[in-house]
């Protein structure tokens, strides 16, 4: 049977899944909730919705990491303008980054000199990376540990929900009729391994006009049916900004109020699913 001491799941889970279970804990670490970042495809903002979702957490006041489990487009340090920093590799594991305002990195990105240099892996190596990240680095004490997941449903995903604990996942999406049947593919993937949706984070939703401040929707969208249709809630909207666009330039720090405010409400609700 596991050893299910260091386990964020360790009260949730039955005695037959957890003689089954092949989750692997670091002794020094004691991470209470691991909640997963995920989107059916590129390009929807779903490593900007990772880095906001953990910064807000940290707004809060909780202890909170963020692991960049994708590793072939890790685009976490930048996001957080901690791209020129490094982390440090002591005898009993890898120290994760520290950005400005407390919260713990790491990514593959802080490990090698240049941040451009191609990831050329197969599969099993991207893997096991990624599994490193939750077993090999001191991740200490944490409230919570967001996991921004590579695109789709392939290698790297699974592993992730195989050996790492999952509270929840959270799904970004845009308006489009193709990410969606792309989207339900992976909240089939999730329910299939037993993790719960914790809902669905909308980007790009709409556009704000600068004259008169009116929402234009950006596509001809049934987010309703489509998340009825699947079970799953809408956590919130997010409009196509230059605030948000800029994240990747200036940082998560340029994000002005408006938006701050609507992520601090999609925070919430993800903190409300979990309990």
């Amino acid at each position: 049977m596991a050893d299910c001491s260091q386990c964020p799941l360790k009260d949730k889970c039955s005695t037959e899944k957890k003689q089954t279970c092949v989750v692997e804990n670091n002794p020094y670490n004691n991470v209470k909730n691991i909640i997963g970042v995920m989107s059916g495809k590129g390009g929807v903002g779903k490593s900007t919705v990772a880095v906001m979702l953990a910064n807000e957490l940290v707004e809060k006041g909780f202890k909170v990491g963020i692991l960049d489990a994708d590793v072939t487009g890790p685009s976490v340090p930048r996001l957080l303008k901690i791209q020129d920093k490094r982390a440090t590799v002591l005898e009993q594991g890898i120290l994760p980054v520290l950005a400005d305002n407390g919260l713990k990195v790491m990514s593959l990105n802080l490990l090698i000199e240049d941040e451009n240099t191609p990831v050329i892996w197969r599969g099993p190596i991207l893997s096991g990376t990624v599994k490193q990240f939750w077993t090999d680095v001191l991740w200490e004490n944490l409230d919570y540990l967001v996991i921004d997941l590579p695109p789709g449903t392939g290698d790297v995903s699974l592993t992730v929900m195989q050996v790492m604990p999952i509270t929840g996942m959270v799904m970004v999406s845009v308006p489009q009729d193709m990410v969606s049947m792309i989207v339900s593919k992976s909240v089939t993937m999730v329910h299939k391994m037993n993790i719960e949706v914790l809902g669905v984070v909308e980007n790009m939703s709409y556009m704000v006009c600068p004259n008169c401040g009116t929402k234009i929707k950006l596509f001809e969208d049934d987010t309703k049916n489509f998340l009825d249709s699947l079970n799953i809630k809408l956590l919130g909207e997010l409009p196509m900004c230059k605030d948000i666009l800029n994240i990747s330039r200036s940082g998560i720090s340029a994000v002005t109020e408006p938006i701050k405010k609507e992520f601090s409400s999609i925070t919430d609700k993800v903190l409300s699913s979990i309990k």
